[in-house]
């Protein structure tokens, strides 16, 4: 059983920084893409960031390319966010996946697990 725990939301000024961490159980984690998505209240879910397996590949939305950046370490089993110059607009709960597959995606269909989700919130 795969599980996907996020942390690192909270509230935060405009212009500040968050580091989002998903902690990945199982021994298969460095096998698969990871990603993460979020969802404000209101809205459809969308993509934010994606890596690959060997963490070679990257895909960011178009609107956290330049401030936000993914990462992930093996020997941890932890994919990670970090985000910079916060806007009110990134405010949603942010939810970690896992594909079933070696590359990056953003498409929400290609992953077959999810985290419950940690909000961010961004005041202006």
């Amino acid at each position: 059983q795969v599980q996907l725990v996020e942390s690192g939301g909270g509230l935060v000024q405009a212009g500040g920084s968050l580091r989002l961490s998903c902690a990945a159980s199982g021994r298969t984690f460095s096998s698969y893409g990871m990603g993460w998505f979020r969802q404000a209240p209101g809205k459809e879910r969308e993509f934010v960031a994606a890596i690959s397996a060997s963490g070679a590949s990257t895909y960011y939305a178009d609107s956290v390319k330049g401030r936000f950046t993914i990462s992930r370490d093996g020997a941890k089993n932890t994919v990670y966010l970090q985000m910079n110059s916060l806007k009110p607009e990134d405010t949603a709960a942010y939810y970690c996946a896992k594909r079933t597959v070696r590359t990056a995606g953003w498409v929400a269909d290609d992953y077959r697990y999810w985290g419950q989700g940690t909000q961010v919130t961004v005041s202006s």
